[in-house]
């Protein structure tokens, strides 16, 4: 089963009176990168908070966000108001009334309440008691366990393009059987075609055992037999570790890959014609769109 290295989750609490707000996503990456952003609260617990995360995520670009969204009600007096830049926004009332010649109404008010700069958190950065810490734990957990499920249904989706496109270079490969049977005839042909142009006394001086050795030689250099079966054994081993589990499975995809690359390669560098060829440039069509998604692999 394959893991996207593409992920997000989020998870929602109650904190010290807001509403906590924790997210985790993540891009691809050669191995992992964590960075985070922390409510004033948690920033003495980043070091555990990064250990939690890295338990959970083998490899990608992750940021852990976990912030306080807080809301001012309105009518809540003193309350309410202790929370509020006055000076920000009567400012942005004053540019209202300038702007256009009419004092604000209670819609504008709200809406200027919820500008930038206007309503402010106070930093809470006194100790977490042992059930806060806790109860932060159990989020960060309920997050992760969003965001592998996110992984996990990308992964899925991963499977069904890689297996789509691996029939679809099985498919191609078996379409150069046909032109393979008619190509060494057409060379032989070829060749003969060419002797008989030659004059009578060059054709008398030819070594016949030595050409027919020759023509053997040329022909077995064009054979494509070891490029497809080694290439039609890659696409099963690339199907079989897409099955697989563990570590690495991306990686190991990505050298397949490869690998496929140089057989499909070496099948055009041997076709010798234009059939052939336009098929070898649908297969590397193919395998350019694996190797580009093979990189979102975990």
């Amino acid at each position: 089963m394959l893991l996207s290295m593409t992920g997000y989750g989020k998870s929602e609490s109650q904190f010290r009176g807001h509403t906590l707000i924790c997210e985790v996503r993540s891009l691809n990456s050669k191995s992992i990168d964590i960075s985070t952003r922390l409510t004033p609260a948690l920033r003495a617990h980043e070091l555990d908070l990064r250990t939690q995360v890295a338990k959970r995520v083998e490899r990608g670009k992750v940021d852990l966000v976990i912030y306080e969204q807080t809301t001012v009600p309105a009518g809540e007096g003193q309350g309410a108001a202790s929370l509020l830049n006055w000076s920000a926004a009567l400012a942005y009332a004053k540019q209202y009334k300038e702007q256009f010649g009419r004092d604000a109404s209670d819609e504008i008010i709200a809406s200027i309440l919820r500008l930038p700069d206007v309503a402010k958190t106070p930093e809470d950065t006194s100790d977490l008691s042992d059930a806060e810490w806790a109860s932060i734990q159990a989020q960060l957990d309920r997050a992760l366990d969003a965001f592998v499920a996110f992984r996990t249904q990308e992964g899925a989706a991963l499977e069904r393009m890689f297996t789509a496109k691996l029939d679809g270079i099985a498919d191609l490969l078996a379409q150069v059987e046909p032109y393979e049977k008619g190509r060494v005839s057409k060379i032989k042909e070829r060749l003969e075609q060419n002797l008989a142009q030659l004059s009578a006394d060059t054709q008398a001086q030819i070594d016949r055992n030595r050409l027919e050795q020759e023509m053997i030689y040329y022909l077995e250099k064009l054979d494509i037999t070891e490029e497809k079966v080694r290439l039609t054994n890659h696409i099963k081993y690339f199907r079989e570790t897409m099955a697989s589990s563990g570590e690495g499975v991306g990686k190991k995809l990505g050298f397949i890959a490869q690998e496929m690359g140089r057989e499909i390669n070496t099948l055009g560098s041997k076709s010798n014609q234009s059939e052939m060829q336009i098929i070898v440039v649908k297969m590397k069509d193919l395998l350019e769109q694996i190797k580009e998604q093979v990189l979102n692999v975990l």
